[in-house]
């Protein structure tokens, strides 16, 4: 389950399929056509001694299950900013904690945007990894919103197609009440590929 978040509260609460009807998110970039002259991609499905072998690889821990959905890899110390934060604030938190983007709240803690290095960028000038000078902006002048973010049980794979599709680098995690309850960026999911237990790609 996804929702979407804004300045003016929640905008949408639904299905993965549903999101492609926020026009405010999507920001997928077009598809390149085939050119005559390239031949078409071939895709085939894992085969059954892929899968076989993949299973037989998740039984060496039974106490230790395959992951599926954002709870089980998750951040849940959640570094985040407010949206009346200074950007330069906002740049050092990002800077300090070593992290690329943090999801920002209202003064209700509230959930409205997302505010990334990149955002901050066009208004910071940075040199020798300080700040030189910096205009006179709020995080929320810079933050992207309206934000995705999704129930802690979310296949994390759909996650990761909300990722590639809206172009962004993290997922707030908020929960039935509207609470902020954790984050998973593209190195949490990479993580948890590469870690036991693994990351259940077929099931």
């Amino acid at each position: 389950m996804f929702a979407v978040y804004g300045l003016s509260g929640p905008i949408y609460r639904g299905t993965f399929e549903g999101l492609k009807d926020v026009a405010e998110v999507h920001r997928g970039s077009a598809v390149r056509p085939l050119a005559e002259s390239e031949p078409a991609p071939v895709f085939s499905a894992p085969t059954a001694q892929a899968v076989s072998a993949y299973k037989e690889m998740l039984r060496g821990d039974p106490e230790r299950g395959p992951l599926y959905h954002a709870y089980q890899i998750m951040q849940r110390q959640i570094v985040s900013v407010t949206s009346n934060d200074p950007v330069e604030r906002a740049w050092r938190i990002l800077l300090e904690r070593r992290i690329h983007q943090a999801p920002v709240l209202d003064p209700t803690y509230r959930l409205v945007g997302l505010v990334s290095e990149r955002d901050l960028l066009t208004v910071v000038n940075v040199e020798d990894g300080r700040v030189r000078d910096v205009l006179a902006r709020k995080v929320s002048d810079v933050m992207t919103t309206p934000v995705v973010s999704a129930d802690p049980i979310t296949d994390i794979r759909r996650i990761a197609w909300v990722m590639l599709e809206h172009q962004v680098d993290g997922v707030p995690i908020v929960n039935e009440m509207q609470v902020l309850v954790g984050f998973v960026s593209r190195s949490d999911i990479l993580r948890a590929i590469i870690t036991d237990p693994p990351l259940s790609l077929w099931r």
